[in-house]
């Protein structure tokens, strides 16, 4: 008899493998076994197989059990981080500063026009026209750029720019853009034609009427020539008719209205409305631009989108979870259906939804619940149809229902918010937030998982050694037949030498 090949290594083979009858593989190995039956006649491969198939079929659903506890912590992991996002955004709405009151500006031709706060401190409310009729614009002039023979320094504006020798036009403007205390901005407008000079407008960094020329070079022969000097201009604009007001600025702030008479073109005694600063971006023409400042009050918007958010939110969550609670267990893959119609969150979402749709305790008035806030299932009535998202309890927000509600009694839906989000935000934390149901499951999972490693090392372990046992036997069997066939041999071949009668 002979064996060829006996190995072992670390990862253990499946039951399928032992069902192949192909070639036997050692427990923790890849590579093959075998056991030939050259003495026997047995297929002692299979037969190793087949007494091991039971042994590690046990390991087989212990890693299987594993995989499905793997993915059940996984999908509750998830559906715990969109539940605490669900519930932050509960509590948002319940936070006094998302009714704070705040002052909305706004422009009816911004691109001309523009309007934002000036400050904190507020705004005069009221409604302002206010009329262009022309930009603040900045001072500039036109120069010869001579490559200097040797190192050379350029003063403009008092700012200092040294040249080395045979530098460029570019160089310099390059020097000049980039310094953040310069006052002038620089640009090559023709490059040296034939060797001959380049020619570079510098403009004032300031706009405005000029009360002097710092655009001129002090010192340094590499500019000359300075030529076509146009000198700045301030904007020009009307504020509810009155002006002409001027400014060497096109964003005007912080000056009060009124004063007396008309402000002298390049005294820059520009008007605006106290506490709002306005861009001036564009010539208005015959149609003057309205800049409305609103009364003090809650932001319609930031309450409407903190609303949709919670709505977003909540809808993809209980979306999660009806898909895990709908996706049926399958005997060939462990880990889909580890939520199959879970209890737990059977119950949660019952008692969502019923918190969504239930009066408020303790509120008196019209602003009582939810569904007062526009926000609801959006359940038709009459003889319209009932949406599919409706009969899933994903909810929509009624911008026009909030909006009328936040018009009219602002405060109680501030009073309802606050007392619903304690509640709804203290329902959904019980479950999801850290020490709560969802996170003892993930634990008490995550310690059933390691105890299963350990059985399975165990186990694998364990059949390891009987399978090597069974090798030995097989091998020993198959050594002693082959000595007795030998012997058998021997004798025949004596027997057939003995002499006849």
């Amino acid at each position: 008899m002979s064996t060829q090949g006996i190995s072992s290594g670390t990862s253990a083979t499946s039951s399928n493998q032992y069902a192949s009858g192909s070639s036997l593989s050692s427990l923790g190995s890849n590579s093959a076994m075998q056991i030939t039956g050259l003495a026997s006649g047995l297929n002692t491969n299979a037969v190793v197989q087949a007494l091991m198939a039971a042994q590690q079929q046990q390991v087989t659903n212990l890693q299987n059990q594993q995989s499905g506890i793997t993915a059940l912590n996984k999908n509750l992991t998830s559906i715990q981080t969109a539940l605490q996002t669900v519930a932050d955004d509960a509590q948002a709405l319940g936070n006094p500063s998302l009714f704070a009151n705040t002052q909305t500006i706004t422009s009816t031709n911004s691109t001309l026009v523009g309007a934002t706060a000036a400050s904190a401190n507020g705004a005069v409310v009221g409604s302002y026209s206010i009329g262009v009729t022309a930009l603040a614009s900045a001072s500039q002039e036109t120069f010869t750029f001579n490559s200097p023979s040797s190192a050379d320094t350029v003063t403009i504006g008092g700012q200092a720019y040294n040249l080395a020798a045979g530098a460029s036009a570019d160089d310099l403007v390059s020097a000049i853009n980039s310094d953040p205390n310069g006052k002038a901005w620089a640009t090559v407008t023709q490059e040296g034609v034939n060797g001959g000079p380049a020619t570079v407008v510098l403009s004032d960094r300031q706009t405005g009427v000029p009360t002097s020329n710092d655009l001129t070079p002090t010192t340094g022969t590499s500019l000359t020539g300075g030529t076509n000097y146009i000198a700045g201009t301030d904007a020009q604009y009307t504020i509810n008719g009155s002006g002409p007001y001027y400014s060497s600025s096109n964003t005007i702030s912080g000056a009060s209205l009124g004063g007396t008479g008309q402000p002298t073109e390049g005294q820059g005694a520009d008007q605006t409305i106290p506490g709002v600063t306005v861009s001036l971006n564009g010539i208005t023409g015959s149609t003057p631009a309205t800049v409305t400042v609103a009364a003090p009050a809650p932001s319609t918007q930031n309450i409407q989108t903190a609303v949709q958010k919670f709505v977003t939110d909540y809808n993809s969550a209980i979306s999660q979870i009806q898909t895990q609670l709908s996706q049926t267990p399958t005997s060939s893959d462990p880990t889909q259906g580890t939520l199959y119609g879970d209890s737990d969150l059977q119950q949660l979402l019952s008692s969502m939804r019923q918190m969504m749709t239930a009066t408020v305790g303790g509120l008196t008035g019209p602003m009582s619940s939810m569904l007062d806030a526009g926000v609801s299932t959006g359940t038709t009535t009459g003889s319209g149809t009932v949406s599919q998202n409706a009969l899933a309890g994903d909810l929509t927000l009624d911008t026009a229902t909030l909006t009328t509600a936040l018009a009219s009694n602002a405060s109680g839906v501030k009073s309802m918010f606050t007392s619903w989000s304690i509640g709804f935000s203290g329902l959904v934390n019980n479950e999801a937030a850290a020490g709560g149901t969802i996170s003892t499951r993930i634990q008490s999972d995550t310690s059933q998982s390691s105890f299963l490693s350990t059985q399975i090392a165990n186990l694998q372990q364990a059949n390891t050694v009987k399978q090597n046992e069974l090798v030995q036997e097989f091998a020993a069997m198959e050594a002693a037949l082959s000595q007795n066939q030998s012997t058998s041999s021997w004798l025949t071949s004596q027997l057939a030498a003995l002499p006849t009668a």
